[in-house]
């Protein structure tokens, strides 16, 4: 053979790629591995000055060029597809499918701290941490900056899905969720410290979030005893290390970001099924007891502002960082023990036909709910 030429091993690759649709080179294949993103085949000796031979390719060598072939388009950016990957990687598999094999894990964390460092959040604590030696002005420019950076997202929280199934049952405007104009605020302590930002500022961001089901008022009463002295002290340390986003995907082992992962994929899943509840999904003991338990928690709204059922690699990024916290983790075993107890989720009770009658069950009351929105009051085509 040829030097340079494509060995056995990475033609069989190639071969492979072909019969799916793929198409691979064997310099791209050599490109990958020597990125570092491409396991080398294993190779077994000949002996002294005899070289060494392939004798099989490896399954998780093929699926790994797979797995590159589909994320890393040309002109695709490699982190972006390393992110892809690794999401991929975590999803869970149809029977008798192949197991996407995991990217490698330094190139997964060198990927989510490129595209977290490009997030609003990030950039708005870089932003606040620099204002606070800054004077007056900078941190006047700080909460203009906050705010049009928090306002140019367009984003708010949802109303809770009881609400939101009332309101549709009566025919009335859906309820709106919070704002979080109000986190501006916490943007402004996480720079300029809690204290130059005060109690009720502080209120109105913790309030918008629905944080342990407490009230704007709520936690200004709270907070304001603690600042006058007469409440237990508030550690606003906690609030510092919270705001550091890229160091717990940098401390994080390969086994905690897959596990970060699981929880995530688990989380988007139950929180699925709560949010159902506003669009008449059939209600049953094991779904309510779900919906309680994310309720008695008050992660609704924390959930509400984490998960996207369609992510962006941003919004997978910042997910993904949040699922790293313990608290994610123990909301995630919760459920699916609760689950465990209850696994018949979508079987209404004296109902045998299980969950081919729920979705039916499902579709006709959409049917119905659509076509009682098409009609005037007097029962009359709108």
């Amino acid at each position: 053979m040829a030097r340079g030429a494509p060995g056995p091993a990475d033609q069989q690759v190639v071969r492979e790629l072909a019969t799916r649709g793929m198409l691979v080179t064997a310099s791209q294949l050599e490109s990958w591995r020597r990125a570092g993103l491409l396991p080398r085949h294993r190779r077994r000796g000949l002996g002294r000055g005899r070289g060494s031979v392939v004798d099989a390719v490896d399954p998780v060598v093929i699926e790994s060029a797979a797995a590159l072939a589909r994320h890393l388009r040309q002109g695709r950016n490699r982190l972006l597809a390393m992110l892809d990957w690794f999401a991929e990687a975590g999803m869970p598999q149809q029977p008798g499918a192949v197991q996407v094999p995991e990217p490698p894990v330094d190139a997964v964390r060198e990927a989510l701290v490129w595209v977290l460092r490009g997030t609003v959040s990030h950039q708005l604590i870089e932003v606040a941490r620099s204002a606070a030696t800054a004077g007056d002005e900078a941190q006047d420019a700080l909460y203009a900056l906050a705010r049009r950076m928090i306002g140019s997202r367009g984003h708010r929280g949802v109303a809770h899905p009881a609400l939101v199934r009332a309101a549709l049952l009566a025919d009335e405007d859906v309820p709106e969720g919070p704002e979080f104009q109000g986190m501006v605020h916490l943007v402004a302590a996480i720079g300029l410290g809690a204290q130059e930002v005060g109690a009720d500022a502080l209120a109105e961001a913790f309030g918008a979030y629905g944080m342990f089901g407490l009230t704007v008022e709520d936690w200004a009463r709270m907070l304001g005893a603690a600042e006058r002295g007469e409440g237990p002290p508030v550690d606003w340390g906690l609030l510092q290390q919270h705001a550091d986003i890229l160091g717990p995907v940098r401390r994080a082992s390969g086994e905690e970001l897959m596990r970060a992962r699981t929880v995530l994929v688990g989380l988007r899943g139950f929180y699925a099924m709560y949010m159902m509840h506003a669009l008449f999904m059939p209600d049953t003991p094991g779904l309510a007891a779900l919906r309680d338990l994310i309720d008695s928690w008050c992660m609704g709204p924390l959930l509400a502002h984490m998960i996207s059922l369609n992510p962006s690699p941003r919004q997978f990024a910042e997910s993904l960082t949040a699922c790293i916290d313990p608290l994610f983790d123990q909301l995630y075993e919760a459920l699916t023990t609760q689950l465990a107890q209850d696994p018949y989720i979508f079987r209404i009770p004296g109902d045998e036909t299980g969950a081919a009658g729920f979705m039916e069950t499902w579709m006709s009351t959409l049917r119905e709910q659509a076509a009682a929105a098409g009609k005037e009051p007097d029962g009359s085509e709108g």
